[in-house]
């Protein structure tokens, strides 16, 4: 409120335009990456590392749109970092990312409706009785 208020709350995201007809991605980010899994492979499409908001981009700092071709049996992902965050396991430790790509490979191939249920599944078994404190949402297509 006021004039001389300023906000430095932040966010960040990953967007994505997928032309299935041409095979095409266009995606941007910020720091928030797009995950590409490709013949049992991750690719990281990386973001940019620069908040949404905050109160401290420059007017030279912009945003990079990435163009890519898709090939069919692409699956990409773009995701908040909630899953990777959580809590849980024997050691009451984040999931992290490297256990969150090997599970991406591995439910990439099933149908998405499957893919949700295995993601709900096994975040709820690592998270146990710790309470959810943080949104959680993976955005999956296949190609």
């Amino acid at each position: 409120e006021g004039e001389n208020v300023q906000v430095k709350d932040g966010m960040d995201l990953a967007i994505c335009a997928v032309n299935k007809r041409k095979k095409e991605l266009q995606f941007a980010g910020a720091y928030n990456p797009l995950y590409l899994v490709r013949d049992g492979e991750v690719q990281e499409i990386k973001s940019d590392k620069i908040p949404i908001g905050k109160g401290n981009k420059k007017p030279s700092e912009s945003f990079n749109n990435q163009k890519m071709d898709l090939k069919e049996g692409d699956t990409l992902y773009i995701f908040s970092d909630g899953y990777a965050d959580q809590k849980g396991g024997p050691k009451k430790k984040k999931f992290f990312y490297p256990p969150f790509r090997k599970l991406l490979v591995e439910i990439h191939q099933l149908p998405m409706e499957e893919q949700r249920k295995k993601l709900s599944k096994t975040i709820e078994e690592w998270r146990g009785d710790i309470e959810q404190y943080d949104d959680m949402l993976v955005f999956g297509v296949k190609v």
